[in-house]
């Protein structure tokens, strides 16, 4: 690993006299207008389904642009959210993403262009135009869930004007990345636009590998000056091994096994195969009337399996290990329109929105559960000293018959029918008022197919959702607003629809939140918020033993800052910090009241900064850091707050060649960012070099 770090960075010696020339040649010239420069979306139409200006959101929102992937070297949904206050992301078992938004845990709210992408695997973000960051209950905009929160990702369109970029990495473990964007016009009503990634790489953890590819065609029309039509498709394939990290030693992680593998690294691996396909017109009426329709089809194909460990015996120093698989196979299909009138009605300026939803989601899913052979033993005690093994297994379908029990062999399912409206009113210049409602009827239909017993559950949720804009200046706005959102009783997956379940209301979710946002320069946006989310409608354990009720509740309250944008055309600043507590305010099946909700540090900041000193050198630098938090709602480990140095340093090698080496962990920090559970802990990885070639004509 150390030549090959050596390589990398040896690679940036041989740069730069060419970044010196650069020096040279500019030091008694005029300052240098850094040309190509980032180009920050201080609008969205994510947040409110209509083209707003970010300001004139009432809530809390983060976008992290494509340039500012390209720069991090961002990978992930996780290295996105590291960088966005009041998230935390999870293990995910070492198979999907998993977030915490605002001290609430999620693998389903995710969306793509808007629309629901809500099956457990890991994304990429070789497409994005950007990632969108939303805090704070959603529904009003895209249904049931997101509680905390959601992440959009607004993926690439054709711009339908010539363009070709290309990039390869290489990393200190050996992995290697290609990605290619090309935007080819076809005349000047038209285009293609191909994006592709293809990685392939290990770990710093021994046995980890990973090997994923995609390819995402995309075709733009303008059918005259009014009218564009977009066509979209995506493939996904995404293998590699499933590591849940390390157990916990007492109250704390695993100290001195951040390289080692628990369990066996051959029979642990996932593999996803996504399909997306959509297609979107919007077409001008006249008279301020715009209509917009985007459907889109999503056959989801996900397999993992695990040996892993679930406890640590301090005083045999044994790890017990277990062992199980999961299938999914899902098929989402959702229409959404929206018709957005901009008018004005008795003199006062106004955007009407009325739009409507529909969607069907089919799923099959399947568990089985592993014996370790020959003892045919549902678990495994293994020394601490040597946790890595061969093992022998017999995976066996777990056939749960017990109707108060949740099936581990589905079908299910789930159909939506929504429609919503809302009014952006600006009676005077300094005022606005969003209101909006959305009306949502969710039904799902679950069979077990062990026995054939069916459960169903139909609810019908009222979204609301008021905000209240106050601007002092044309660069300040000063915000009140409150949402509402719901989770039926079948979770985030609809797995837990059972005898019981689906004879229970939805959890309820609803935020107030007051914030401010502050334009002091063109391009750079400074924001504070301040929340209170309740969760209720919780479950709780009855009087009498075996019944539930939904008395349960939880609270998180917090501060969120941020400062992003360009401080100067040479400075760019991305920068973040989060107060935030969660808890359990009412007993709940899952923890006594009191209990600290997991993966919530009390404090977090996340800074970054590229500064272009010369025309042709760069540099970047970032920290990281978090207070501690528990691993778990049982609140019996810890994860140890910690801090991060990241770095990074950006050529310019002629017009249309850059290189980059970016350092992760500078100064080498021994840390552990999230966990799953108590005996599923992930070590920070060490530090760790990348070097980028990108070409662009």
């Amino acid at each position: 690993m150390l030549r090959r770090t050596a390589s990398l960075f040896a690679l940036a010696l041989a740069l730069s006299p060419a970044a010196r020339a650069a020096e040279t040649e500019t030091a008694d010239a005029d300052p240098i207008i850094v040309t190509g420069q980032r180009q920050h979306a201080d609008a969205t139409r994510s947040a409110t389904r209509t083209d707003t200006a970010i300001k004139d959101v009432p809530q809390s929102l983060s976008l992290v642009s494509k340039e500012d992937i390209a720069d991090r070297d961002l990978r992930s949904i996780a290295d996105v959210l590291r960088y966005v206050p009041g998230t935390t992301p999870g293990t995910g078992e070492g198979n999907r993403d998993q977030i915490t938004l605002r001290g609430n845990n999620t693998t389903a709210d995710f969306f793509v262009d808007g629309i629901r992408d809500d099956v457990q695997y890991f994304r990429d973000l070789y497409n994005a135009e950007r990632i969108e960051v939303l805090r704070g209950p959603n529904a009003m905009i895209f249904g049931r869930g997101g509680g905390g929160g959601v992440v959009n990702r607004v993926t690439k369109r054709s711009e339908m004007t010539p363009a070709r970029a290309f990039a390869l990495s290489g990393d200190s473990e050996g992995g290697i990345r290609l990605t290619a964007d090309v935007d080819q016009p076809l005349g000047a009503a038209a285009g293609l636009r191909l994006n592709g990634m293809y990685e392939n790489g290990e770990s710093f953890r021994r046995f980890d590998e990973l090997e994923r590819y995609g390819v995402n065609p995309t075709a733009g029309v303008m059918l005259g000056t009014d009218t564009r039509l977009d066509f979209f498709y995506e493939y996904l394939h995404d293998r590699r091994t499933t590591d849940r990290g390390v157990p916990a030693f007492g109250n704390r992680p695993l100290k001195g096994a951040d390289r080692t593998f628990f369990g066996d690294p051959e029979e642990s691996f996932a593999r996803a195969d996504v399909h997306l396909a959509a297609a979107a017109i919007e077409h001008a009426l006249g008279a301020g009337l715009t209509l917009r329709n985007r459907s889109q089809y999503g056959d989801y194909d996900k397999f993992y399996q695990n040996i892993y460990p679930t406890d640590l015996i301090e005083a045999t120093n044994l790890v017990q290990l277990a062992a199980y698989k999961d299938t999914t196979r899902r098929e989402n299909l959702f229409s959404q329109t929206d018709l957005v009138w901009e008018n004005k009605l008795a003199g006062i300026d106004q955007t009407l929105l009325i739009g409507f939803e529909f969607g069907r989601q089919d799923s099959r899913n399947r568990r089985s559960n592993g014996f370790f052979q020959p003892s045919d033993s549902p678990a495994r005690l293994v020394p601490l000293g040597s946790p890595t093994i061969d093992a022998v297994l017999i995976f066996r379908p777990v056939n749960t018959n017990a109707a108060q029990t949740p099936a581990a062999f589905t079908d299910s399912e789930a159909s939506i029918a929504a429609a919503y409206i809302q009014n952006q009113i600006r009676p005077a210049e300094f005022v606005e008022i969003v209101a909006g409602v959305r009306f949502d009827r969710f039904s799902l239909d679950v069979t077990n197919l062990n026995n054939g017993q069916r459960f169903e559950r139909r609810d019908d949720l009222v979204s609301p959702r008021l905000g209240l804009i106050l601007k002092p200046t044309p660069d300040i706005s000063v915000y009140a607003s409150y949402s509402r959102s719901y989770l039926p009783s079948s979770g985030d997956q609809f797995a837990s629809l059972d005898l019981t379940s689906e004879a229970l209301k939805p959890e309820r979710f609803d935020n107030v939140e007051i914030g401010a946002k502050w334009q002091p320069v063109k391009g750079l946006l400074a924001t504070a918020a301040l929340y209170r989310l309740d969760r209720t409608n919780s479950r709780a354990p009855g009087a009498n033993p075996g019944t539930i009720v939904l008395t349960g509740a939880q609270r998180s309250r917090g501060l969120e800052l941020s400062l992003a944008g360009d401080i100067t055309p040479r400075w760019q600043i991305s920068s973040g910090y989060a107060w935030q507590k969660a808890d359990i305010s009412r007993t709940t099946a899952a923890a006594p009241a009191g209990r600290e909700v997991a993966l919530v540090p009390r404090h977090q900041f996340s800074l970054w900064n590229r500064y272009d000193f010369a025309e042709r050198l760069g540099l970047g630098l970032g920290v990281i850091a978090a207070s501690k938090s528990f691993a778990s709602i049982s609140n019996a480990v810890t994860l140890p707050g910690y801090a991060r140095v990241d770095a990074a340093i950006f050529f310019k090698l002629a017009d249309a060649v850059d290189a980059q080496v970016n350092v992760e962990n500078l100064f080498g920090a021994d840390y552990f960012p999230t966990a799953h559970n108590d005996n599923n802990i992930a070590p920070g990885a060490p530090t760790t070099a990348r070097a980028t070639l990108r070409f662009h004509f």
